[in-house]
This record gives structure tokens, C-alpha cells and sequence, in this order.
């Protein structure tokens, strides 16, 4: 009996060695095809796509999404606002995106912003409000600018900021990242929020070097949540000091507020359709191979409404403004009663000029590309008439969004 039970104590320890040989085997596999992930998307030529969550008491505050195409050192930034209502895939109904967020299981929420974005995440950091401020002062301080003075004062707290431009160290910017203004619009929070977390980049960008050193490295990135290892955030974070930061453009989803089962949501246009095409448009820009002047310039949009419905300019105006266009004047067209709808593209790359018609579907486009010479190109010089690049005039098969029937 004392060798079969030896034998059986043996084989048990036998099959717990392989289980845990097996599972070792697993987690350095899973963590090896991690850290593969940055060399893949080098080698592929790939957007890498990075979720950053700022995170209270286990909830998202702010969630923003890192666009970055190294080959052009371009990025752009998506802000995914926690109260985005959409059909939750995981518990099939319309709620907060952020009702499916579990601090130790991010895929679920992850794949929400993956579904309403169109992309694929590679990455994600969590920061919570107090290791954000840990973050900035081993930054030495995040600059931000403050549009106008803020002073709230109730018999909770004291918050005081001045206007300008204002240097945060740790626990201005843990203020900073969750306070409210009375009375505030949406808009103008998130939009305050959006320029400190690209100030924190564009600070953590100017560190790379300093980030380098090991103690301080393991010191930073204990500070972030994240399933990368130390190695591959270091060759991630060398990756990303590459990036243009005076070229970073932020969107944000965009959409109507309702009241759905007692809670307002934020509840995207066109059922989340308008912002998988800004996306596509961001990324076709971020990867578009322009050089020179040509592409630091922001193209400019002449808008006229050739129908007989009233607003129909000015909400398109806000359409294109929403993909980075600079719609510069508004107006009639010489008759309401147009059919077709046209686009009078003067811009030097075609290419550029189909990007645009694609926003609406349009298909009827005028060539009239403008006199200019190369060096006026160069010097970034649109034209002597200060003509904008495009001219779009509406016609009865615009829905608004599309045009229609082409």
C-alpha cells in the first residue's frame, strides 16, 4: 500500500510539474507574441493603434485612442467619451460604453472601442488619477493652457487655476484631470481634457531620453497598467518620440444626448457610421506619403447650398469640419434647385481631391487646378485669389451626409 500510495504521490507531482511547466510555457509564449507585436507592425508598415484609459475608483474617466504611423511620423487622437451610448455586443443592449469596463478584464471594453472606431487595438495603458500624478511629476510638470481663469470655491474644495499658460505639477494635474466647471458644456470639458492629455504626450515625447535611464524607467512604468513587458514598452516609447507632435489633430465621437432608461447618452451620428469614416479619412492622411508643404497644410472648404432646404451648408460645414477641413465661408448657390451635386476641386494632388469626394460619395467632380508654380507650393502659397481648395455646392441628391442616386 506505502508504494502504490508512493507511486500515486509521485504521479501527482509528476502531472502538477507538466501543468505548471505548461502554463510558464503559455504566459512566456503569450508575453513573446506581446512583444513581437511593435516589430510586427515596423515590419508590415502598420498604424499602431494605443488605448489610453484614465481611470477613478475603477471607472474611465477619459479614454483616448493613440493613431501613430511611424513611416510618416504622423498621428491623431480619437476621444472615446465614457456616456458614448451604443448596442453593447456583450450584454446586447443600448448603454454606456463604459458599463462593460472591468479594471482587470479590459477586452470586453476594448472591443467596444474597436467596433465603434473600425480599428484594431494594439496596446493599452490604464493610469489611474493618482499614478497620472505620479507620472507628471516624474515628467517634471505638464504645460497646459488655461483659456480663462478658474476659481471654484464650495465647501468641499478649492480649485484654483490662472489663466495663460500654467505648468501642473502632480497634484494640479490630478485636479485638473476630474474637475468641472458649473455650468460647462460638454464640448468645452472634453476639449480641456483633450489638450492636457496631448500636453502629457507631447511632455512624456520630450523625456524619451531621460526615460532611458533604467531606475527611472522601472520607476515610470510602474505607474502604468498595462500587459507589455518593460521591454517592449521602452522599444514602444522609443518608437512614439518619433512622432510630430505639432501635427497631432484630436477627434472626438460626435453625436446627439438623449435620455435612454434614466441616463443621458452620448449617442453617435449615423449609428457610429460618421466616425468609422473620420477614422478611415484620419488614417488615410496619417499613411498618405506627402512631403513638403503640400502636407502641413490644413485644406480649406467653400460650402454652398444649391437647394431649397434651409441649414443644409451649415450643417455640412460642421460635417467636414469634423474630418479636419477648414470650411472658410458658407453661402447660396446661384439657384436652389440643383440636381447633381458638385465638387470643384483646385487642389495640386488628386489625390487629395478624391479623399474629400469620398467624405459624401460624390462623384461629380470639376477639375480646376490653380496657376501656381512649384516654389509657391513650397512656400505653401495657395493662390493669389485666396480661393479654398474645394468648393462643394449641394444639390437635391445630398441626404445630408451622402449624396445619393449618383
Amino acid at each position: 500500500m506505502k508504494k502504490r500510495k508512493a507511486k500515486i504521490d509521485a504521479s501527482v507531482f509528476l502531472l502538477a510539474a507538466i501543468i505548471i511547466f505548461l502554463s510558464a510555457g503559455i504566459v512566456v509564449a503569450a508575453l513573446t507574441l506581446r512583444s513581437d507585436v511593435v516589430a510586427d507592425v515596423l515590419a508590415n508598415n502598420r498604424v499602431i493603434n494605443i488605448l489610453y484609459v484614465i481611470e477613478k475608483d475603477g471607472r474611465p474617466i477619459n479614454s483616448y485612442v493613440l493613431m501613430y504611423y511611424p513611416a510618416t511620423r504622423r498621428a491623431a487622437i480619437f476621444d472615446v467619451p465614457s456616456e458614448t451610448g451604443l448596442l453593447l455586443s456583450r450584454i446586447n443592449r443600448v448603454d454606456r460604453i463604459d458599463s462593460v469596463y472591468n479594471p482587470d478584464r479590459l477586452r470586453p471594453f476594448e472591443s467596444e472601442i474597436e467596433r465603434l472606431l473600425g480599428i484594431n487595438i494594439n496596446f493599452t495603458f490604464v493610469i489611474t488619477v493618482e499614478n497620472l500624478g505620479n507620472l507628471v511629476d516624474l515628467l517634471g510638470g505638464v504645460e497646459v493652457f488655461i483659456p480663462a481663469p478658474v476659481d471654484i470655491r464650495n465647501e468641499y474644495e478649492v480649485i484654483l487655476f490662472p489663466s495663460g499658460m500654467v505648468l501642473l505639477d502632480g497634484n494640479r494635474a490630478r485636479t485638473h484631470a476630474v474637475f468641472e466647471i458649473p455650468g460647462e458644456d460638454h464640448e468645452m470639458a472634453a476639449f480641456r481634457r483633450q489638450r492636457f492629455f496631448l500636453a502629457f504626450l507631447r511632455r512624456q515625447v520630450e523625456m524619451t531620453e531621460s526615460l532611458r535611464n533604467p531606475a527611472l524607467a522601472r520607476k515610470y512604468h510602474s505607474f502604468l497598467r498595462t500587459d507589455m513587458s518593460n521591454h517592449t514598452r521602452m522599444r514602444l516609447f522609443d518608437e512614439l518620440a518619433r512622432i510630430n507632435m505639432d501635427r497631432v489633430v484630436i477627434h472626438a465621437v460626435e453625436g446627439s444626448r438623449r435620455d435612454v432608461s434614466g441616463q443621458t447618452l452620448l449617442l453617435p451620428h449615423w449609428e457610429g457610421g460618421l466616425v468609422r469614416d473620420i477614422v478611415r479619412q484620419t488614417v488615410g492622411a496619417l499613411t498618405r506619403q506627402v512631403e513638403g508643404a503640400i502636407a502641413e497644410r490644413t485644406l480649406t472648404v467653400e460650402i454652398l447650398n444649391g437647394t431649397a432646404v434651409a441649414g443644409l451648408a451649415a450643417r455640412t460645414a460642421e460635417l467636414l469640419r469634423s474630418f479636419g477641413y477648414d470650411v472658410i465661408s458658407i453661402g447660396n448657390a446661384y439657384r436652389n434647385n440643383i440636381e447633381r451635386t458638385e465638387i470643384v476641386d483646385r487642389f495640386v494632388d488628386e489625390e487629395m481631391g478624391r479623399a474629400f469626394a469620398d467624405i459624401i460619395r460624390g462623384t461629380n467632380i470639376r477639375r480646376e487646378p490653380l496657376a501656381m508654380s512649384i516654389p509657391e507650393i513650397e512656400f505653401g502659397i495657395q493662390d493669389f485669389e485666396h480661393r479654398a481648395d474645394f468648393t462643394l455646392i449641394l444639390g437635391r441628391d445630398f441626404n445630408g451626409r451622402f449624396v445619393v442616386n449618383n
